[in-house]
């Protein structure tokens, strides 16, 4: 970016209008799925390692579309590309509706994987990136993810609604095909939805980037120079395993609501308001922790993050939450939840504080990704292996005692990029 691009001012109503797409994108693939777990489940008739399956197909495709998104962001206009992807994502949705077999469901989440990552992805980044300019990173940042937290869990609200209304008695007394018929409803307004978006988009997301645009134009975004200056930085192998371990932990706010109906023994509408209701916390917690990160260090509050996601994660592999002890489940669920929050939050914002150059930060970022957003992959598998082959109680504790481990490593990343990250040690291997 330009001095003369950074300088212009961006229109507020923009930054929302990325936040509100760069979570509608991902409703349709994840957030339903979070939400309505076992009434997906059910609906599609497949277990958790078949929906395991389903998400490592997106991850795969995902994986060399965070690679190789990037030049086709600085070809066309961020708005052109994230309307083609919201509005293909919208139109999968509808599909999705019909209830399509599991070989099917596997084709359209790597139908899923092209449209948010390949199409949406580095455009939505390049965005954010141009709307805060030189002096508003953080606050750009910082608004994308709390602000994208607040949109999932209106879209929660809304389809916990939308069930219920189209459910005409005690949720405990339908049948499984009368809360397929309830499901449906919720899949397919959510598709129109974000169909809708994708075309406001299109008209409204107008940004003040031509200069930006003048001189990208005319770069390679990834060259062989920028990959071997990248890889130099010790900083980029510690971000690496921060963002994966942290990618994992947030993969698993996935198992929320399936634990409050499996374990806590919540009826389907409860469980589903548990994983709406923490939805309602990212935003909080991205100001708060944005704000914080601030006046310290973003690397300080990773820590703590990984913390609090390794304390709560081990609460609830001990097996002593249980459908006794409601106050202690909702208070390690939100603990969990400001930790899993906070170092998402904050990952990417260490970039500076790492001290790798902007010249090769989109380099970084992209080669970063590969590996940090992994999780995509396997967590679904992992989970559902567990989940399938042993009863609810104990494999709700094996998958959460995995999520200790990864938070344990991030934790050693984490302090090891703090107490290195103001020294020389970390600038180049």
């Amino acid at each position: 970016m330009t001095d003369n691009q950074t300088e212009k001012k961006q229109p507020l109503y923009v930054i929302l209008l990325l936040i509100f797409a760069a979570e509608a994108i991902f409703i349709l693939p994840f957030v339903l799925q979070r939400i309505f777990r076992t009434t997906f489940l059910e609906s599609f008739n497949i277990t958790q390692t078949q929906l395991g399956v389903c998400f490592s197909v997106y991850g795969i495709v995902a994986l060399f579309s965070y690679l190789f998104g990037g030049p086709l962001a600085d070809k066309f206009k961020p708005n052109q590309l994230m309307s083609v992807a919201l509005i293909l994502t919208g139109l999968g949705g509808l599909y999705l509706a019909t209830y399509p077999s599991l070989y099917k469901l596997q084709i359209l989440y790597g139908f899923w994987g092209f449209t948010t990552i390949f199409l949406f992805w580095a455009a939505m980044i390049k965005a954010t990136r141009i709307w805060g300019g030189k002096n508003k990173q953080g606050i750009a940042f910082g608004f994308l993810d709390g602000g994208r937290g607040l949109v999932a869990a209106l879209f929660g609200s809304v389809g916990v609604m939308i069930f219920s209304l189209f459910i005409t008695k005690d949720i405990e007394l339908t049948s499984v095909e009368e809360r397929r018929i309830a499901f449906e409803k919720v899949i397919t307004y959510t598709s129109y939805v974000v169909i809708a978006v994708g075309i406001i988009v299109y008209f409204f997301l107008k940004l003040n980037y031509e200069d930006s645009n003048k001189t990208e134009s005319n770069a390679k975004l990834i060259t062989l120079q920028n990959f071997k200056t990248v890889i130099q930085y010790k900083a980029v192998w510690l971000l690496m395993i921060i963002i994966l371990c942290a990618y994992y932990g947030y993969k698993m706010t996935n198992l929320f609501s399936q634990y409050a109906e499996q374990v806590m023994y919540y009826n389907k509408i409860e469980a589903a308001e548990v994983g709406t209701y923490l939805l309602y916390l990212r935003p909080i917690i991205g100001v708060v922790i944005g704000l914080l990160a601030d006046r310290t260090r973003a690397s300080l509050w990773i820590i703590v993050g990984f913390f609090l996601m390794a304390l709560t994660s081990l609460l609830f592999a001990s097996g002593i939450i249980t459908n006794s002890t409601n106050l202690l489940f909702a208070l390690s669920i939100g603990l969990m939840a400001v930790g899993v929050y906070s170092a998402r939050v904050l990952y990417f914002a260490t970039l500076e504080e790492a001290k790798i150059p902007l010249a090769v930060t989109g380099t970084a970022v992209g080669f970063i990704s590969v590996i940090g957003y992994t999780p995509d992959i396997f967590t679904g598998l992992i989970n559902g292996y567990f989940l399938d082959n042993y009863n609810q109680v104990v494999g709700n504790q094996i998958v959460f005692g995995v999520m200790a481990g990864f938070s344990l490593i991030g934790l050693v990343a984490s302090y090891t990029f703090y107490k290195h990250s103001q020294s020389s040690s970390l600038d180049v291997l």
